[in-house]
């Protein structure tokens, strides 16, 4: 080691340790302790542990293993991944213990005593044992709710902390713009504006202020930075492209508007390219836009293994600009990847850059000390354990089912209720048929842990309806044999047995008076596809196997027929669409499914969700998105061009009628601001939610720009024949866009502002602003 000081000799000098001193300010801490660091030292802060934390952490008993720990982190670890998928799963309690005697390793046995942050998987719940499991956030995307998503990411925070770790890998705030790709289900949807919205609010619900002056919150990680919803042929690490208007207009947007609004303290790169460049390779994108025009102060994560990737990883994606680790390495620290996640690989090589005079050392310290500070930030150097003792797992569970029912509640979006199918009347069914290959699985999606507490719909009927309905049941077909989001293998099942599967359930059918057929996808068939053998991206978007066939069998019964959707993405329902009178999207719902979906059928809950992604009539309709171009969607030979479903769109069991349209101001100057209000009555039986959408197009513009994009909207909930007044605020930033000169800014000229339930034209009403210089 060089000559700085040994763990005795800084014990002797611990008055002299001004990084220790909780009195001087982070910045001065951060310094100190860059300047006593050894290159060894700055060079582990910048390296994880995950996949190998089994054999260099722990014993084959799964206790910490201190010698293991003084043999290979004696210069200290940067970070130390989901200790929620340590062994067997541990509890909440168990987690807590683990990471602080991996903390007190750390702190009290390396020279420097240097804290690790633990992070962890946090898309809709913490990804552990015993931790609540809410909607996947393209269902919590369904409530237009951003202050709903701020009490469950809050909640999140909570449970992630007190188990011992510090950062969630969330939440993804992709532009999600085509809907073959496997990961939509993780985004907030196809529009900009809703996507900013909720990342925000889920910024928000995780870091708080950023201050951290409680243990209760936690450091949020946007991703995938950036433009990692729209892939080549929608598959996953696809190279995206885009232009570059287009990628800020679009892509960009999330991360600045979420940057700026909500402080976020780290972004993660993303796999794919952009113009021939690998994110991770992208100084353009991490320096230039990231830090220099938006001022980010805080951190750049890698993705799990993405540095890896710059040079050759077969089993998944390889961009072939790096000849080898080291120099994936070098071109990666040099684009300011802060940290290597999820395990040493390229990252052990900065030393011999540095020490051979590739990389300047002060490129470390820059990066290092980013890392550092949000240790300090978090408190870690004063008080880096937590108290197992006050982890009240049981009372917590109980009170956040509330909120994950109330999530579940806001996300089910009614599709379609020709002649009031729903809500279901007890009183004209004394027996039900739940019939579908979803009707009894548990489908959580992907990125989740395993809740206390969790319904399938038949479960949830069956508890709903009590000893009042006969409730009876078939699987109707299968969509996967088994199988889990985990597991590699897809196993499809034999459609002859699906044939017999089907006789069985029209046999069941015929006992019913109503059918509640329960479709879709499920967690093996829209994912994440992380390698060439871990596939989730279809070339299709039909429903998967004989799912149609059972729906024709079921309606030639004669019954009345209720479709329940889970899924992660997207399908092209048009058959059912044209048979079945009652369509819910739920999504996917989380651990209060069941429940949830029996409210809803049986009218003890009005849906008011509305959808934050368009449904295509088929993958031939791809692209589908509203807030397209003029020239975009000119028409198909013999076939409608426009989605089965458009964005936005959501019905209720009572109806409302939006009136009195008018602006504050219909002239303002380029960077004033005024708004538009109207009325809104609930003119049916019973009390609804209803969200008042605000759209805006540029009618004459230095470019070409969509037809309609959302900016502003607000959730509103109405009694039988009450009328509230609904203002939505116009800004300079509602109005501006990347003009002919790549500058961002308000063009003068006539704005269309469309106010309405949804994004088709015929649920607007309309007038116009003038922005005059």
């Amino acid at each position: 080691m060089s000559n700085k000081n040994s763990p005795h000799e800084l014990a002797e000098q611990e008055d002299l340790l001004r990084y220790k001193d909780s009195e001087l300010s982070v910045d001065d801490r951060v310094a100190d302790l860059v300047g006593r660091m050894t290159l060894e030292e700055k060079a582990a802060q910048m390296l994880c542990i995950w996949g190998q934390k089994k054999t260099l952490l722990f014993d084959e008993s799964g206790n910490v293993n201190l010698s293991n720990l003084e043999c290979h982190f004696k210069n200290g670890i940067g970070q130390i991944a989901r200790l929620s998928d340590s062994g067997t799963g541990l509890t909440a309690r168990q987690m807590a213990e683990t990471a602080n005697k991996l903390q007190k390793y750390f702190v009290e046995e390396t020279r420097l005593g240097i804290p690790v942050i633990f992070h962890e998987e946090g898309l809709h719940g913490l990804a552990a044992k015993g931790a609540t499991s809410y909607p996947q956030p393209i269902g919590l995307a369904s409530t237009f709710n951003p202050g709903l998503l701020e009490e469950i990411y809050t909640a999140i925070a909570e449970d992630i902390r007190s188990r011992g770790a510090h950062q969630a890998l969330g939440p993804v705030v992709d532009v999600a713009r085509d809907p073959r790709w496997g990961r939509v289900e993780e985004t907030f949807g196809e529009d900009p504006y809703l996507v900013a919205q909720m990342g925000i609010s889920a910024v928000k619900g995780f870091q708080g202020d950023g201050k951290f002056r409680t243990k209760k919150r936690i450091i949020a990680t946007l991703k995938h930075f950036a433009a990692h919803g729209q892939p080549e042929s929608g598959t996953n690490c696809g190279p995206v492209n885009v232009s570059e208007r287009l990628l800020r207009d679009t892509f960009l947007y999330t991360f600045r508007e979420v940057i700026k609004k909500a402080n976020v303290i780290s972004v993660m790169a993303s796999y794919n390219e952009i113009d021939g460049v690998p994110s991770h390779a992208n100084k353009w994108l991490l320096k230039d836009v990231l830090r220099g025009e938006w001022e980010f102060q805080g951190y750049v994560v890698s993705d799990y293994y993405a540095i890896t990737e710059l040079n050759f990883r077969d089993e998944a994606t390889s961009h072939a600009v790096a000849k080898d680790k080291t120099d994936a390495a070098l071109l990666s620290v040099q684009a300011g990847v802060n940290i290597e996640l999820p395990d040493p690989d390229c990252y052990p090589q900065l030393i011999q850059l540095v020490r051979c005079g590739t990389l300047d050392e002060s490129v470390l310290d820059e990066l290092v000390a980013a890392l550092l500070k949000y240790k300090f930030q978090l408190g870690l150097f004063d008080d880096p354990y937590v108290d197992p003792e006050v982890i009240q797992s049981e009372r917590k569970l109980e009170k956040e089912r509330a909120l994950a029912l109330r999530a579940a509640h806001e996300t089910i979006t009614l599709l379609k209720n020709s002649g009031n199918a729903l809500p279901l009347q007890l009183k004209k069914n004394s027996t039900l048929a739940v019939i579908g290959p979803n009707a009894d699985r548990t489908l959580l999606g992907g990125y989740s842990g395993e809740p206390k507490y969790s319904t399938t719909v038949l479960q949830g009927i069956k508890e709903k309806v009590g000893n009042d309905v006969h409730v009876v049941y078939s699987e109707g077909c299968k969509i996967t044999v088994g199988g889990s989001w985990n597991e590699d293998a897809i196993t499809f099942p034999d459609p002859e047995e699906d044939r017999k599967s089907i006789a069985r359930a029209v046999a069941v059918a015929q006992k019913a008076d109503t059918v509640i057929l329960v479709l879709g996808g499920n967690e093996q068939t829209s994912r994440e596809a992380w390698n060439k053998t871990h596939m989730g991206d279809r070339a299709s978007l039909d429903l998967i196997g004989m799912q149609n066939e059972l729906v024709e069998a079921i309606v030639e019964t004669g019954k009345p027929v209720v479709v329940v959707l889970f899924n992660g993405r997207p399908n092209s329902i048009i058959a059912v669409q044209a048979r079945i009178p009652a369509i819910l999207e739920c999504w996917y719902l989380g651990q209060e499914s069941g429940t949830a979906v029996a409210d809803v059928l049986l009218g003890d809950y009005n849906p008011g969700g509305k959808l934050p992604i368009s449904i295509p009539r088929s993958v031939g309709h791809v692209p589908c998105y509203y807030n397209y171009k003029p020239s975009a969607r000119r028409g198909y030979l013999a076939d409608d061009v426009s989605p089965l479903y458009p964005f936005g769109f959501g019905l209720s069991y009572t109806t409302f009628c939006f009136s009195n349209l008018q602006l504050e101001r219909s002239l303002i100057s380029v960077d004033g601001s005024t708004s538009v209000s109207v009325d809104v009555k609930n003119t049916g039986k019973r009390s609804g939610d209803e969200v008042v959408q605000m759209y805006i197009r540029d009618m004459i513009s230095s470019v070409t720009r969509p037809m309609k994009e959302l900016r502003g909207f607000a959730k509103v909930h109405l009694h039988p024949g009450e009328t509230k007044t609904v203002t939505i605020p116009i800004l300079p930033e509602h109005l501006a866009f990347t003009d002919i000169n790549k500058e961002y800014r308000v063009e003068p000229g006539d704005f269309m502002i469309m106010v309405g339930r949804s994004s088709q034209d015929s649920d607007l009403q309309k007038l116009v602003l003038t922005v005059q210089k």
